[in-house]
């Protein structure tokens, strides 16, 4: 019914301009004094005309309007399935809309060369930064240095291995390798990669057993095991770290810390919020849980965070795997 009156709203020229012609018809008929009879079969004959060119346009108007909306949403098809242009006005528009597509795809094409040079640079920057940090981590092990150093020496490196990770989860083509892992495995990686920064801020750390077993990628959990354990270090500092499994596939790190405010607690999977604690200790960057949830997203699992101030934080990541994100 919506076609039908918008077909109506574009062809009210045409009926008022065969009603007009129909009174012309009428009065020059009348001033010559013909029969009424003739009046109206002549208008009957008419109408019948006007309605039988309805149909076949209305046919027309149709089939075209069908396939313009067809390729909504499918701009790379466009050129080639336009309708035929029916007068001079749609040729021009037609042109015109080529000259728009081409200039975008113009546009597309360099924003990608762009986004692909700065990943390649920024990739390839990393990299090398690692090499120093490494070389620097060595001569620190033969001098009696304090352990101050040799620990944001540490937290450099992570933050290095963050923005690649990062700039690995944005980038066109990923790395998943998808199989059974143990998670206990990855998580004593993790804990044992953490160690220093445990000792160092006296925080206990707390691995239950666990035989739980997840269709994942082994690296990209490790870094949210990682980044939760991390997190868990820094604001829990003298205190008590647990990491257990809970039946239905459930991983939990949590930690009796500073916890996190209640209007904060929404928002710190955000990319780029740091919160009042993040504030307090000006070396937060407001991507490391918002890495975690893009990674379990495109890996089908969850992760969520439960937080009281003054009584820790418990962030829970569901490892029961629906589907696998690949974009």
């Amino acid at each position: 019914m919506r076609h039908f009156f918008a077909y109506l709203g574009e062809r009210c020229w045409v009926l008022l301009l065969a009603g007009l012609c129909a009174g012309v018809f009428a009065l020059v008929l009348a001033l010559y004094d013909l029969p009424v009879e003739a009046v109206g079969y002549a208008s009957l004959l008419c109408g019948t005309l006007l309605a039988l060119w309805g149909v076949v346009d209305w046919a027309r108007w149709r089939r075209r309007t069908a396939l313009l909306e067809s390729l909504r949403g499918e701009v790379h098809l466009l050129l080639g399935y336009l309708p035929e242009s029916r007068g001079l006005q749609e040729t021009l528009y037609q042109e015109l809309l080529r000259e728009l597509l081409e200039d975008r795809r113009t546009a597309v094409s360099e924003a990608d060369r762009r986004q692909r040079e700065a990943l390649d640079y920024y990739t390839l920057w990393i990299h090398q930064i690692k090499t120093p940090i490494a070389a620097m981590g060595l001569l620190l092990e033969d001098t009696d240095r304090d352990r101050e150093l040799r620990a944001e020496l540490f937290r450099v490196e992570q933050y290095a291995q963050l923005a690649l990770s990062y700039l690995r989860l944005g980038s066109e083509s990923t790395d998943y390798v998808i199989r059974e892992v143990a998670v206990a495995d990855v998580v004593r990686q993790a804990a044992r990669k953490y160690a220093q920064l445990f000792i160092r801020g006296r925080v206990s750390l707390e691995v239950e057993e666990m035989d739980l077993r997840a269709l994942t990628d082994e690296k990209w959990l490790q870094l949210v095991v990682e980044q939760a354990l991390s997190n868990a270090v820094k604001y829990a500092p003298g205190g008590h770290v647990r990491v257990y499994a809970r039946e239905g596939d459930w991983l939990i790190i949590e930690d009796d810390g500073v916890g996190i405010a209640p209007e904060d607690l929404p928002r710190i999977f955000e990319k780029g919020f740091t919160g009042g604690n993040g504030r307090l200790e000006k070396r937060s960057t407001g991507i490391g849980l918002h890495l975690c949830r893009e990674i379990c997203r495109r890996l089908g699992h969850t992760i969520t965070a439960v937080s009281e101030p003054g009584r820790g934080t418990r962030i829970t990541i569901g490892l029961a795997r629906t589907r696998l994100e690949v974009e």
